[in-house]
């Protein structure tokens, strides 16, 4: 008898929406099912071209992902979303409002979007987006956008995830441009500049072209020097530019080669991921609050270094010495 999961993606492969989401939630709320989940759609995975955008907080990021849709949708792709929001510290709560500015594609066949939570996870994207993104791969999409959260330097996470980076940053930041620019700067591929009809839009322009001269070495190097465009989301100027510009980008990194380094890098990063994430629960089966807790003390204390103790951890959980 078939079991849900297999009867999930059956229907999802057969275009069913419901079915979709479904498997989205499973991999949300459960690492063993989503385990299961990706290891029966993986060989049909890897044909979707994948579009972060990333920014500060009231960029503006929703409105150009809801006018990128339409140009994605102009072109006959079928296209995915996943909008990360915060969860509230508080409450563990997450509004999920990214879709009401995009919801005049909900009744769309031809796009599928998804708010997800970040559940405590750091760097801008919920944990569980990169199974979400596997499975409106397996799903179709052609292009899949995903939006991060939107809270500054520590959403560097989506380079590990995009196969285009897109910064979204507004007029009137000041120094926060010079803030930003440890973090966010060094994995843009494109820089947008949006609500460029407020004023000081220009001396944002020229910041940021002047930041790409100091780093011409860099962008030399990889023969991409990323452009910077002008937006004005709400009333659609520059949307085409943009477009165009995301898809320059992709055809540099296929003719290129450079598509393929950038999906092995992923791929390592998400091992990685994975290991961390098996350490950390096997830590939390062999070891109890209690004995995390005696460590704590003995390190408080001076009477062992948090190199030992933290050897002491792994020794316990994994059953060797490191």
């Amino acid at each position: 008898m078939i079991n849900m999961i297999d009867d999930l993606i059956e229907r999802m492969f057969k275009g069913d929406k419901r079915a979709t989401a479904r498997l989205i939630t499973l991999v949300e709320n459960d690492e063993e099912k989503a385990r299961e989940i990706v290891k029966k759609i993986y060989s049909k995975t890897g044909r979707a071209y994948i579009i972060g955008i990333t920014g500060p907080p009231g960029s503006g990021k929703s409105t150009l992902v809801d006018k990128l849709i339409k140009k994605a949708r102009d072109e006959g792709n079928i296209v995915g979303v996943i909008a990360i929001d915060p969860t509230s510290p508080f409450t563990g709560g997450a509004l999920l409002g990214d879709r009401i500015r995009m919801q005049r594609h909900s009744t769309d066949p031809g796009v599928f979007i998804r708010s997800m939570a970040t559940r405590g996870s750091l760097g801008g994207l919920a944990k569980a987006t990169n199974d979400a993104i596997k499975i409106l791969d397996a799903y179709g999409c052609d292009i899949i956008f995903v939006e991060t959260v939107g809270v500054g330097q520590i959403e560097v996470d989506i380079v590990k995830t995009a196969d285009t980076v897109v910064l979204v940053t507004v007029p009137g930041l000041g120094d926060d441009i010079q803030a930003i620019k440890a973090g966010l700067m060094e994995i843009a591929d494109i820089f947008v500049v949006n609500k460029a009809d407020k004023e000081g839009a220009e001396a944002t322009m020229f910041e940021l072209e002047l930041m790409l001269d100091l780093e011409k070495d860099k962008w030399q190097k990889s023969g991409w020097r990323p452009p910077v465009v002008s937006t004005i989301a709400f009333t659609n100027k520059g949307v085409d530019e943009l477009w165009g510009a995301i898809n320059e980008h992709r055809e540099f990194l296929l003719n290129s080669g450079k598509i393929e380094e950038k999906r092995k890098f992923r791929v390592g990063e998400e091992i990685k991921a994975i290991v961390s994430s098996k350490i950390a629960r096997k830590i939390g089966e062999k070891m109890g609050e209690d004995d995390i807790a005696v460590l704590i003390e003995m390190i408080a204390k001076r009477e062992i270094d948090p190199y030992s103790a933290a050897d002491l951890v792994l020794e316990k959980a994994l059953g060797v010495k490191v």
